[in-house]
C-alpha cells in the first residue's frame, strides 16, 4: 500500500532512511528542513501488510528520488510520478531508479551515472598552519566565489547562483571554504544537503594558475575534518577516474552509483 506521508510518519521514515544517512542524504536533509506539508515538497511511502515502511518516495519541485531496501512497488510510484506533468527529473541509487526509469514514458534530454563515494574518517592530515589558510565564506564573499565557480571550465553551465549560495548560508544546508592567494580567491569547496547525519561535498574548484599546488586538498582537509568532527557523514559524486584516485586517497570510499535522468519540459 501507497500512501501519502504526514508528520506522523517521521519515526518510520527516519528508521527507514537513517540506515543509511550518506545514501539518503537528499531525503533526511529535506525532511529534516522542509517537513512534509510545502507546496514544493510531498513524500510517499510503501507499507507491508505488517504495517512497516519498506518504502518512500520524494518529490522536491520537479524532481523525484525514491528509496527502497530491496523490491518495493515500482508500478505505484511510477503512476505518481507519471500524473505530475511538471515533472522534470528522476535521481537515486542506480539499483533503486533503475527499476523505475523504464516506466517513465517521458523523453529524457540527458542520462547520467556518477560514482557515489562516501567518507567516514580521513586518511590524510594537514599542519595546522595550512588549514588555518582556510576561510569559511560568508555572504559578503558570496559574490566574489560565484564569479570563481563560474571561471573555471567544468562549472561554467552549472547552475550555481548568488542567489542559490546565499540561501544554504542562511538555511544552514551548506557552507563554502575558500583559500586565498596574493588576495584573491583561489580554491573553493562547498556541501549541499547537509543535515543532522551528513553531508554532500560539491564545487570543488581551483583557478588555473594556482593549480597543482596542493590548495584544494588542504580546503577539502579543512572541510571534510569539520565535518566529521560534528559526526556527519560525507559523500560525493565523480564521473572522473582520476578525480577519484584523489578523493579515495583522502578517505573516500565507493559506495554504488548514483543515477540521474533528466526530461524535456
Amino acid at each position: 500500500m501507497i500512501k501519502k506521508l504526514s508528520e506522523i510518519n517521521r519515526p518510520q521514515l527516519m528508521e527507514l532512511i537513517y540506515k543509511k544517512p550518506a545514501e539518503n542524504l537528499f531525503i533526511i536533509g529535506d525532511v529534516e528542513a522542509f517537513g512534509f506539508d510545502t507546496e514544493f515538497q510531498t513524500l510517499w511511502g510503501q507499507f507491508n501488510d505488517a504495517g512497516e515502511l519498506v518504502a518512500v518516495l520524494l518529490r522536491y519541485e520537479s524532481n523525484y528520488i525514491p528509496y527502497a531496501e530491496g523490491p518495493y512497488d515500482t508500478e505505484g510510484f511510477a503512476e505518481i510520478i507519471n500524473n505530475d506533468p511538471g515533472m522534470r527529473e528522476l535521481s537515486g541509487l542506480k539499483e533503486v531508479v533503475e527499476k523505475l526509469e523504464p516506466l517513465i514514458p517521458k523523453k529524457k534530454r540527458s542520462e547520467n551515472s556518477f560514482y557515489y563515494a562516501k567518507c567516514q574518517r580521513l586518511l590524510q592530515e594537514k599542519s595546522d598552519e595550512a588549514l588555518n589558510q582556510v576561510e569559511r565564506l560568508t555572504l559578503k564573499e558570496v559574490e566574489e566565489n560565484v564569479e570563481l565557480l563560474k571561471g573555471v571550465p567544468e562549472f561554467q553551465a552549472s547552475n550555481i547562483t548568488i542567489e542559490s549560495k546565499k540561501r544554504m548560508i542562511e538555511n544552514n544546508t551548506g557552507r563554502t571554504y575558500f583559500m586565498r592567494v596574493d588576495g584573491e580567491m583561489a580554491t573553493t569547496a562547498s556541501t549541499t544537503a547537509e543535515n543532522s547525519s551528513s553531508a554532500m561535498i560539491i564545487a570543488v574548484a581551483t583557478r588555473e594558475k594556482s593549480k597543482r599546488q596542493g590548495l584544494a586538498t588542504i580546503c577539502m582537509i579543512k572541510l571534510c575534518k569539520d565535518l566529521l568532527a560534528e559526526g556527519k557523514e560525507l559523500c560525493l559524486f565523480y564521473d572522473n577516474p582520476a578525480a577519484g584516485k584523489i578523493y579515495h586517497r583522502l578517505g573516500f570510499e565507493d559506495i554504488g552509483f548514483w543515477n540521474m535522468y533528466r526530461y524535456e519540459e
